[in-house]
Parts: structure tokens; sequence; C-alpha cells
């Protein structure tokens, strides 16, 4: 019963907080913290996706299916025209935000800051206070400022297999989860 009352008001808190922050683009099973800081309405955010409190992301952002952001993340950046040089940046303009792709299974630490047009590819993870300036490869491990490669999260076996389970429906990766941690659906 207690599973049931807690399933329950996880996903009355889902529909309100969807509801509350506008989100149009995002799976029935994402959640956030209710202390967002600033996140575009637009977002694009998958299946079973996190984002935590005090999270500041630009609009044009995706982020894939059980991707997690901790706390005070920041997506920003690379909007300023900076290139005439008889105009002061803050009469320049801005350019269009660039699309930043952030895929499934990624886990990135808390105070992290990824410039905009980013691609952060699937299984990777972002050590915490790290600032993402260039694109980050499939499973691999990035940290500091600016973020560099320390090592592959996988062997390559483990990324074939890893690859053949993102593929299976969300309803599928739950209940085998589900199973393998011995939690009840």
């Amino acid at each position: 019963m207690k599973d049931y009352i807690r399933r329950n008001l996880r996903r009355l808190k889902r529909l309100l907080l969807i509801k509350y922050y506008g989100l149009k683009n995002v799976h029935p099973t994402f959640l956030a913290s209710f202390y967002l800081g600033g996140v575009d309405s637009q977002i694009h955010a998958g299946a079973y996706s996190y984002i935590g409190p005090k999270c500041e992301i630009y609009p044009n952002v995706y982020i894939g299916n059980y991707t997690m952001l901790a706390g005070n993340i920041r997506i920003i950046g690379g909007d300023h025209n900076f290139k005439n040089p008889n105009i002061p940046i803050v009469f320049n303009g801005r350019a269009e935000i660039k699309k930043t792709v952030i895929g499934d299974d990624v886990w990135i630490g808390s105070n992290c800051t990824i410039m905009c047009g980013v691609r952060i590819g699937d299984g990777a993870i972002i050590a915490a206070g790290s600032v993402v300036c260039k694109d980050v490869g499939e499973y691999e491990i990035h940290g500091g400022n600016p973020a560099k490669k320390i090592k592959d999260r996988f062997s390559e076996e483990e990324k074939i297999a890893h690859r053949k389970m993102l593929r299976k429906s969300p309803d599928e990766i739950v209940e085998y989860s589900n199973l393998l941690t011995g939690k009840i659906k």
C-alpha cells in the first residue's frame, strides 16, 4: 500500500511540475525539483530524466532518457555577438542560441556549466564543478575547467551491453531494473 501511495504522489508531483512550469516537450515520467531556476519551457526531456534544484537552462536544449542533472547546473552562453570592433558587445545584439544535446543515461554533477551548442554523448558523466566547452563522447567521464576526459566509463563489451539496454522501451527497463534491485513496480 505504501508503494502505491508513493507512486501516485510522485505521479501527481510530475503533473503539477509540468503544468506549473508550462513544460510541453517533456516525457510524462520526467521529474524535476520544484525549485528550478530559469528553465526554458520549450526544453525537451526524455523518459525518467531529472533536473535538480536551481538550474538555469537556456532554450534549444534536448535531454535524453534516464539523464540526471544535479543542482545548480547552467546550460548557457554562446549567444552574444562580439565580432564587430565598431560596436560595444552590449549593443551588438544576440545570435540564435545553438542546439545543446545531452544523450541518454548521462549524469551531470552539481555546479556544472555547459556551454550552449555542446553535445554530450550517451552514458557520459560530467564531474561536479566542471565547465564543458566542447563535445563529450559517449561513455566518457570528463571533469575540470575546462572539462577534459578523465577516463572511459565502460569497457567495449560493457558499452555494447549498455547500448542494447538503452534500445529497450522505458517500461522494459524499469521492470528489469526493479527486478535486479528487488523493488516491486
